[in-house]
């Protein structure tokens, strides 16, 4: 199975093969061997080498973020059959919508009102659990909005900014 995989905004090309109870995994070309347990409902298990991971999955809004230990990444899994003779709508045209993952404060704008940003800019920093994460445009455009200020507390889900 080949895949097209989005990471924080950096595009990737994974292809998975099972092969009797291990996962051949090439990522970019680099072949590994993967064990994968799924330990509870939206949490794998992965050892890779003599390295272990646990990769929890959250769904927020129409998004999917991964946690690996503290660190948590945007993630975007594409199946290039799926898309074929298609385009997907609101990427390339009409406003988005920059949502807050999760509940924090907002620490800093990384953006004013109609700045020019690129897919996978950053356009504000929110606060949580005294982690900071930067929050970064879905797409290329024109931020027409800036919906919060510095220090504004949030709540998953709520709107920090429009990109059109």
């Amino acid at each position: 199975m080949l895949y097209d995989v989005i990471i924080d905004g950096k595009s990737y090309q994974l292809e998975l093969k099972r092969i009797d109870n291990r996962w051949s995994c090439r990522l970019e070309g680099k072949e590994m061997e993967i064990d994968a347990v799924l330990a509870r409902p939206n949490v794998l298990s992965l050892r890779i080498g003599n390295l272990a991971y646990e990769v929890k999955s959250e769904q927020v809004a129409s998004d999917v973020h991964l946690w690996v230990g503290s660190r948590r990444f945007a993630v975007e899994v594409r199946d290039p059959r799926s898309f074929r003779g298609r385009m997907r709508t609101g990427d390339e045209h009409g406003p988005r919508k920059i949502i807050a993952p999760m509940p924090g404060k907002v620490v800093r704008l990384l953006v004013r009102e109609g700045d020019t940003v690129e897919s996978g800019r950053g356009i504000v920093v929110v606060e949580a659990m005294k982690m900071q994460n930067e929050i970064k445009s879905p797409k290329k455009g024109t931020v027409i909005k800036t919906v919060v200020g510095e220090g504004s507390a949030v709540n998953a889900g709520d709107v920090l900014a429009i990109v059109e």
